[in-house]
Parts: C-alpha cells; structure tokens; sequence
C-alpha cells in the first residue's frame, strides 16, 4: 500500500496499554469504513537514543528498532485477529513521534492515538505528542480516552455546536460516524456569558435559550436531511462548553468537537475546550479538521 495516497487510519504505536486501547478502536474503524489501516512506529533519530555504558551506539540502534518492530507485530496480529482480512499495513519511521504523525496526517483519513503512552522519544504522552498532533494534524484525529465503542454500542456519539458555520466539519464527522455506529446523535450547545448572569434579575433567559435553540435547529437541518436515519436529539444548556461535554462524556461512545470555535462565549477552542476533553474525557474524543 501506498504511504501517499492511502487514505488510512493511521495509528501510532509504542507498545503502550495506551496504544493497544488506540489500535482496538481503530481497527474497528477502518473495518467499519472500509479504510486501510496503518500502524506507524516512531524511532526518534539515532543521535537522541541513549546508550548503555560500553554499548556501541549502532547495537542500542538496532535494539531500538527491533523493540519497534515487535509492538508493530503484536499491534498488527491484534488488528487482524479480531478483523480478519482488515487491510493491515506497519511501517517504523526515524524521527520524534510528533512530526512522524504530523507527516502521516498529510495523507490519512484519520489519525488515532493513545492518551497516555510509555514516555521518552517514542512515548505517546498526552501533554505532549497526543496534544500536539489534536491541534496540528492535517486530518481528523481521535485520542481513544476511556471505554471505546463502536457498532452495537447503544451510547449516543455527542458533538459540540457554537452556532456558527465552523461548526460544520464536526457536525459532518458527527453525523457519519453516528450513521456507521447505527447510534443516536446527541447535539450539544452551550450558552453563558457573564454579563448576563451578573444582570440576572433583568434578563429573560427562557427568551435567550429558546434562540439558542433555534439557532441549533438551524445548524442541524441540513445535516439531518442528509442522514435522514440517524436519531438526532439536542440538548441546549446555559454552561460552560467544557463542563457540558465532560459530563456527557460518561454516557457517550464518542465525543466529536471542532478544532476552532467562535471564542468565550460559546467557541468549541482546541487550547481550551479541546484541551480538557484530552485530558478527562470518558470516551474518546474526535477533534474535526475544517
């Protein structure tokens, strides 16, 4: 298979708990698609690895690969062992995690990672190579995060709506993932400015909610239109976006937002949002790319 025109998923392995809950999942997505999938193992470059005392640098080199190689093995006998005939393809690549992935995005169909990995220069850590590649990839990207599901999973997939057209890539993403899974949809937007709560007693919030709603009823036409079988349900609520969506999280199969949003009020923003559903969502997280 080609590397440049594969339209894979793309995993990145590290022989982690971690990586092998991000294999599970994607193996199932590409099954699920039809796509590809693509195990990626990162080296970091010969200069960076250490070297035990009296060891010649190309031994611990070759130590370092052979590791490699045997994650991607037991990746890939994992894949095809629960998805016979999965279209498997593995490949060890010199250079740090993050631009490795990076480069794999340029021709993926969706990139996957684990939240937590083994540390050092092939470790998947969140803080790092996870966040890095959520808010730079050139595709979609899933951090797999608590309890994966896929077809037969009853749990609705959950997105995030700010109201404004950027929320369409996540809607797109949303509605066909929803439709793959035979799941419902749950449309969540979020309204809270703190002016308004400090006017209070002046402010008719039932007035405000309802064009909050009619707002998401308007971003979502379209949509259902096009998956006119997908369940769709909406929830509007006066929140902060993160705290909405975290706590949807506990329930839901997958949490799909928008890379950028509109900003305080409502923005779905990677830096802040984004962020936290990284870092303590309970299922996995879907970051959309425009």
């Amino acid at each position: 298979m080609s590397r440049e025109h594969s339209g894979a998923v793309v995993v990145g392995v590290d022989g982690s708990r971690s990586a092998t809950d991000a294999v599970a999942w994607a193996a199932a997505e590409a099954a699920s698609t039809g796509a590809p999938l693509r195990l990626v193992a990162a080296l970091g470059p010969p200069p960076a690895r250490p070297v035990e005392e009296g060891e010649p640098r190309e031994v611990a080199a070759r130590h370092v690969v052979v590791s490699a190689r045997a994650a991607l093995d037991m990746a890939a006998e994992q894949a095809t062992r629960v998805h016979p005939g999965l279209d498997v393809d593995t490949q060890t690549r010199d250079g740090f995690a993050v631009p490795v992935l990076l480069d794999e995005s340029r021709h993926a169909s969706l990139l996957v990672t684990g939240n937590r990995g083994l540390g050092g220069v092939p470790g998947l850590l969140l803080g790092s190579v996870s966040m890095s590649v959520a808010a730079k990839a050139d595709c979609a990207v899933v951090v797999v995060r608590g309890v994966p599901g896929h077809s037969g999973d009853d749990r609705p997939v959950v997105v995030g709506v700010d109201g404004s057209a950027r929320s369409d890539p996540a809607l797109e993403l949303a509605f066909a993932k929803a439709a793959e899974r035979g799941a419902p949809l749950l449309a969540v937007h979020t309204w809270s400015d703190q002016l308004l709560v400090e006017l209070g007693p002046i402010v008719d919030f039932d007035a405000i909610n309802a064009d909050e709603r009619r707002l998401l009823s308007e971003r979502l036409a379209g949509w259902r239109e096009k998956y006119p079988d997908v369940e769709v349900r909406t929830l509007v609520r006066r929140a902060r976006p993160a705290e909405a969506l975290l706590e949807l999280s506990a329930t839901a199969q997958l949490l799909v937002v928008g890379s950028r949003g509109r900003g305080r009020v409502s923005g779905l923003l990677l830096g802040s949002v984004g962020h936290a559903l990284l870092h303590l969502a309970e299922c996995p997280v879907l970051i959309a790319r425009s």
